[in-house]
C-alpha cells in the first residue's frame, strides 16, 4: 500500500463510494438496498479509509438517545483490509467516528467484541477504550436474507 489513506465520513449521497471495497473490509458483499437505507438515516454513521478510489477500511456506528441518558455512540464494527492492517487505520477511523459523535452531543461511545478477539481489543485499547465486563445476548427475529 502506498500513501496514507484518506479518512472520510460518508453521507447520504455517497453510496457509490462503496462500489469499490477491498476484500476483508466488510463481512459480506455490499447490498445497495441496505446501503441506501443506512446512508439515508441521520443516526447511522460510517467512516471509510480510501486508498485512491478503493475503500480499505471502515468503521460504522449509530448514535441514539434514551429518556434518561445523554446521546451515546454505539460502534457497530470496524473492518480493515488484511493488507492494510497494523498501520493505524482502525484507530484513525474510530477517531473520526468519536469526533463526529462528540459533535452530535454524544457523551460516550461503546463497542462490544468477543473476549478472544485480541486484535480488536488491542485496537480499542490503543484508541483509549477501557474494557468493562458484559454479557452479549442475541435474539433471532426472522430469517436471514
Amino acid at each position: 500500500m502506498s500513501g496514507i489513506p484518506e479518512i472520510r465520513l460518508l453521507g447520504s449521497a455517497d453510496a457509490s463510494v462503496l462500489n469499490n471495497v477491498a476484500s476483508g473490509v466488510f463481512d459480506n458483499a455490499i447490498d445497495t438496498r441496505w446501503t441506501s437505507e443506512f446512508l439515508a438515516d441521520p443516526r447511522h454513521h460510517i467512516a471509510v479509509a480510501l486508498q485512491g478510489e478503493q475503500v480499505v477500511g471502515m468503521a460504522s456506528a449509530v448514535h441514539y438517545v434514551h429518556p434518561d441518558k445523554p446521546p451515546q455512540l454505539w460502534v457497530n464494527e470496524v473492518g480493515v483490509a488484511p493488507s492494510c492492517q497494523g498501520m493505524g487505520i482502525g484507530k484513525r477511523l474510530l477517531a473520526a467516528l468519536f469526533a463526529h459523535g462528540k459533535s452530535l452531543g454524544c457523551a460516550e461511545a461503546w463497542v462490544g467484541t468477543e473476549e478472544s478477539n485480541v486484535a480488536a481489543r488491542r485496537l480499542y485499547a490503543a484508541a483509549g477504550g477501557k474494557e468493562e465486563m458484559m454479557v452479549y445476548v442475541t435474539f433471532k427475529l426472522g430469517s436471514d436474507e
